[in-house]
C-alpha cells in the first residue's frame, strides 16, 4: 500500500551528519504543530542503549538494521516531522520507501551541508561513530558518495550551512502543499 501525504509524515528530513536534521525538524515541528521524532532516539530505545554504544558493541550493521526498521516504523507511525539518521539512505529498502512517500505527495527534504560547516558543527563529537579517527576525511567521504543517494529520495534540497534555522525553516513551510488543498 502505498503511503498517502495524510498516511505518513508531513516533512521527513535527510541528509549528512550535522546539516540540522534535529535542530530545523524540532523547530519544524513547533512551526506545524505537530510532533517531532528521531529514528536514531527510535533506534537507542529498542537497543537500551546510545548509537555509539550499538555500533561499539554490535558493529554497523546491526545499527543499520535497526535503523531501516526504525525508518519503516516512522513511515508508517508518525504524523509529524520525521529525521533520519545520516546513513538511512544507504540502505536500498530505506531509499524504496522514501521514493515511495515522495511520489504519494509527501515532502522529502535533503539538508545538505558544505565540509567547513560540517567540520565546525560535528567537533570531535563521541556521539557520531561513524566518523572514526579521521572525522574531516569522514565527512568529506560521507558528502561525496552520499549526496547521489540523498537526490533520489528527496523532493527538496536545501543548503543549511552558513543559514540561520529559521531561514531554512522558512524555505521548508513555503515548499509544503497547503493542508487540505488538492493535488
Amino acid at each position: 500500500m502505498a503511503l498517502t501525504p495524510a498516511d505518513g509524515p508531513r516533512v521527513v528530513l535527510v541528509g549528512p551528519p550535522a546539516s540540522g536534521k534535529t535542530t530545523v525538524g524540532t523547530r519544524l515541528a513547533q512551526e506545524l504543530g505537530c510532533p517531532f521524532r528521531d529514528t536514531d532516539h527510535d533506534v537507542e530505545a529498542e537497543a537500551g542503549t546510545s548509537v555509539a554504544d550499538v555500533f561499539v558493541t554490535h558493529g554497523e550493521p546491526h545499527f543499520r538494521a535497526m535503523e531501516e526498521r526504525a525508518v519503516a516504523r516512522g513511515l508508517a507511525e508518525h504524523d509529524g516531522v520525521l529525521a533520519l539518521g545520516g546513513g538511512a539512505v544507504t540502505s536500498a529498502h530505506t531509499r524504496a520507501l522514501l521514493v515511495d512517500h515522495g511520489r504519494a505527495g509527501g515532502t522529502v527534504v535533503w539538508l545538505d551541508v558544505d565540509l567547513p560547516t560540517a567540520a565546525k558543527r560535528v567537533g570531535l563529537s563521541r556521539d557520531r561513530p561513524i566518523l572514526g579517527v579521521n572525522p574531516r576525511q569522514m565527512l568529506r567521504q560521507m558528502l561525496e558518495t552520499r549526496a547521489p543517494l540523498y537526490g533520489e529520495v528527496s523532493t527538496l534540497h536545501l543548503q543549511t550551512g552558513g543559514r540561520p534555522v529559521a531561514a531554512v525553516v522558512a524555505d521548508v513551510l513555503a515548499a509544503l502543499p497547503a493542508v487540505g488543498s488538492p493535488t
